[in-house]
């Protein structure tokens, strides 16, 4: 970005925010930036962070930490009178994610942790509560609850239930393509290969992969 370019972005990014006004504002700013990167240097200049005017939101439950990153076509929606969306500080969400929360869910996303590209998080009865420096790749699923199969009834109406919801604490990283199901909590410093199902808790410090997910290593021996 050259001198006039980021002068320009920085006027515009001191009146950044969640407003309409504020959602110009981040429009003009971006205007000659690259909004992959450009985007994530923006979120910097400002402690209100950057929305993307291309990111979806309708949540009135959302809450954002300082120098927060929402990039393009990213959705945040509250279906059926969902819980809370909370953001820490420095959190980044990838384009074409989607985080929706439905009756009994709740989402909370650490300080500094990346949600990268295509990525998924549904929280219907239980929450899915993920820890700070979380470093989760393209294409992961979170899913905090699950249908119930009694014989006779079609899926559509099968209520929804739910073990506890997920949680996935500080410093763990998740591979391309992961999916975690309801119940689970990935512990502290946890590796999980791309492509795996987790369907049940990963102990701190652990590498698991596989369909159902499965210790093979810990990193500390």
């Amino acid at each position: 970005m050259n001198k006039i370019k980021r002068i320009w972005a920085r006027f515009w990014m001191l009146f950044a925010g969640m407003s309409p006004a504020g959602r110009l504002a981040t429009r003009l700013a971006s205007l000659f930036t690259l909004s992959y990167y450009g985007g994530q240097d923006l979120a910097c200049w400002n402690r209100k962070g950057y929305v993307s005017p291309k990111a979806e939101i309708s949540h009135k439950g959302l809450s954002l930490g300082s120098n927060v990153f929402i990039d393009d076509r990213v959705i945040i929606y509250n279906l059926h009178n969902g819980g809370p969306v909370k953001l820490g500080n420095k959190v980044h969400l990838y384009r074409d994610s989607i985080i929706q929360t439905g009756q009994g869910g709740s989402i909370s996303i650490g300080s500094s942790t990346y949600i990268q590209p295509r990525c998924t998080l549904s929280s219907f009865k239980g929450p899915i509560i993920i820890g700070e420096r979380v470093q989760i790749a393209p294409n992961c699923s979170f899913y905090s609850y699950d249908h119930g199969i009694t014989a006779g009834i079609d899926m559509l109406k099968q209520p929804l239930q739910t073990k506890g919801g997920i949680v996935i604490e500080d410093g763990a990283w998740l591979g391309v393509g992961v999916t975690v199901l309801d119940g689970v909590t990935i512990g502290k410093g946890a590796v999980v290969g791309a492509g795996s199902v987790v369907m049940k808790d990963v102990p701190e410090d652990a590498v698991v992969m596989g369909v159902p997910a499965c210790i093979v290593k810990f990193r500390d021996r």
